[in-house]
């Protein structure tokens, strides 16, 4: 595992912010990160999200995804395009 994601989950592990449901999302995100071989870019989907982070409902996801932007563990840039996925920066 990369040296990024290793120091990304000691500091997720100790952020007392956090609850199950935004850590599963995070590792969602690593997951995906990984994938690609990225560690600050990573192209997501919600439905890829919601189904690697075992959350069914949309308010659920939307509430937890929303809360990691407001805390400053990611930036989003939506894309409406249906042929272009979202993407996500990881801040450091």
């Amino acid at each position: 595992m990369d040296k990024y994601w290793k120091t990304f989950l000691k500091r997720i592990s100790e952020d007392r912010r956090l609850n199950v449901w935004h850590l599963v999302l995070l590792m969602a995100i690593m997951q995906l990160g990984i994938d690609q071989n990225e560690t600050k870019t990573i192209r997501v989907s919600r439905s890829i999200l919601m189904k690697k982070s075992h959350i069914l409902t949309l308010p659920t996801y939307h509430k937890y995804f929303k809360e990691l932007q407001a805390i400053g563990y990611i930036i989003y840039y939506p894309s409406y395009h249906p042929k272009i996925r979202s993407y996500i920066r990881m801040q450091s």
